[in-house]
């Protein structure tokens, strides 16, 4: 998924939105939308050589079907709650995959470099917004993984679930879509940016509230939910404020959906770290971000250091170190193991201790199989190599603490614009599916 620049390009699932069901009425808006899951094919080899690298891409991303314009046409859109303007792939160029076409829709409008769109409200994009040749409003966004997208503003009917108006919504008309794989990014059309901006998808849309769930199985992946989520049967949300800085930052994104991380327990046992390391300086550098587009979760280094020291330590007897010191996953994540098959079958994980996030007010504990990631197409004799599923932000260049995906399973995660906050509680999400009518 693209992402804007401290945001990683994730996960390891292609979720995508197939079918939308209404619980109320019109006014409320609320949607359900069920998520289904595609894996990205790697090209990294069997045996990995101890000076290479896997470098930091996405394996997965969070998309949803929408038609657009008049008449409509269907288009898949990444979901990525770390970016503010959504736009579709508006080029003519071969592509198997569905794209936009602005020339056959009445409803699309370009937006002049003139207007108030273009002059105030892009004021959050890192690269500010221009005048093309056309004198028409051009943005270009670029991500953590060197990918980007340019194009021109416009103006554009959307249609979201069975609602039978449709939206008039700001996006970009992309033209150019580059990455380090383009046959991967050939399957990008679209995103839709869900973070605080003012033109973010979310808050065109106008919904007080959004929640996901994401399970982490092919039965089931998970859903998202658009609206309020008053359910009786739901477990009671632990809600913790979102931190905004008015004062532009140089490392501070004022849009993103930031928390304040506390602490970190291992077992149940809080880190030494200390408060100051954990809350942003003078320069914005050190904000903690929730984020459904980053596939794992990453620390500054001082504390990235005390975590895996702490792991490493409490692992030893359990787990044996995948010793090769210039093997680091996916650039970040540099603390791997060699796991047999008859380890794994016996419920190893099981013996691992629970790592916990610790916000003002909530917590997120992983526990078991989400601690490892299992590396693709890498053995070393019998053993699988799995690496821990915590990486170092500093070996990104990255001046930030992102709470990634994999360590949001089976919460339900409830975004709160309206009270500024963010609700979590564990859940089994196959289950709260069957609930909303979705599940199997």
């Amino acid at each position: 998924m693209l992402t804007s620049f401290h945001h990683l390009f994730p996960l390891l699932l292609l979720l995508l939105f197939k079918t939308h069901k209404s619980l109320s009425s019109p006014s409320s808006q609320t949607l359900v939308l069920p998520l289904k899951t595609r894996i990205t094919q790697t090209d990294n080899p069997t045996h990995k050589p101890t000076t290479d690298k896997l470098h930091f891409h996405h394996n997965v991303t969070l998309t949803v079907t929408l038609t657009v314009g008049t008449p409509p046409q269907n288009i898949s859109m990444v979901i990525d709650t770390g970016s503010e303007l959504s736009w579709l792939r508006c080029n003519r160029t071969s592509n198997p995959f569905p794209i936009f076409d602005p020339t056959r829709s009445s409803s699309y409008s370009p937006i002049p470099c003139s207007s108030p769109t273009c002059r105030t409200r892009t004021k959050d994009f890192l690269i500010p917004a221009s005048c093309d040749s056309d004198k028409l409003c051009h943005a270009t966004l670029s991500y953590a993984d060197a990918s980007s997208s340019e194009g021109n503003l416009a103006a554009e009917i959307f249609h979201i679930g069975n609602t039978t108006n449709g939206s008039n919504l700001i996006f970009g008309c992309m033209g150019s879509v580059s990455g380090s794989d383009p046959e991967e990014d050939n399957k990008t059309t679209g995103l839709l940016g869900m973070n605080r901006g003012s033109l973010s998808f979310i808050s065109q849309m106008g919904f007080p509230k959004f929640s996901y769930c994401i399970s982490g199985t092919d039965d089931f992946p998970g859903f998202l939910l658009l609206g309020d989520s008053n359910f009786t049967w739901l477990t009671p949300l632990n809600y913790t404020p979102l931190i905004k800085i008015s004062t532009p930052l140089p490392y501070f994104d004022r849009v993103a959906y930031t928390v304040q991380l506390t602490g970190i327990k291992v077992n149940g046992k809080l880190l030494a770290i200390p408060k100051y390391v954990l809350v942003p300086d003078h320069t914005g550098a050190g904000q903690t971000m929730v984020d459904s587009g980053t596939q794992f979760t990453f620390l500054l280094g001082p504390v990235y250091t005390a975590l895996r020291a702490d792991f490493v330590n409490r692992t030893n007897g359990i787990l044996t170190v995948y010793e090769e010191p210039d093997f680091v996953f996916q650039g970040t994540m540099d603390l791997c193991y060699r796991i047999s098959p008859v380890k794994i079958r016996s419920g190893i994980v099981h013996r691992l201790p629970t790592v916990s996030l610790v916000f003002e007010g909530a917590e997120i504990t992983v526990s078991g199989q989400p601690l490892l990631y299992r590396v693709p197409h890498l053995t070393v004799g019998n053993d699988s190599v799995y690496c821990f599923t915590f990486g170092n932000s500093d070996l990104m260049g990255m001046e930030a603490y992102v709470i990634g995906h994999h360590h949001q399973q089976n919460m339900w995660i409830e975004f709160d614009l309206e009270r500024s906050r963010i609700g979590l509680a564990p859940v089994q999400c196959d289950v709260s599916g069957q609930r909303l009518g979705i599940g199997s």
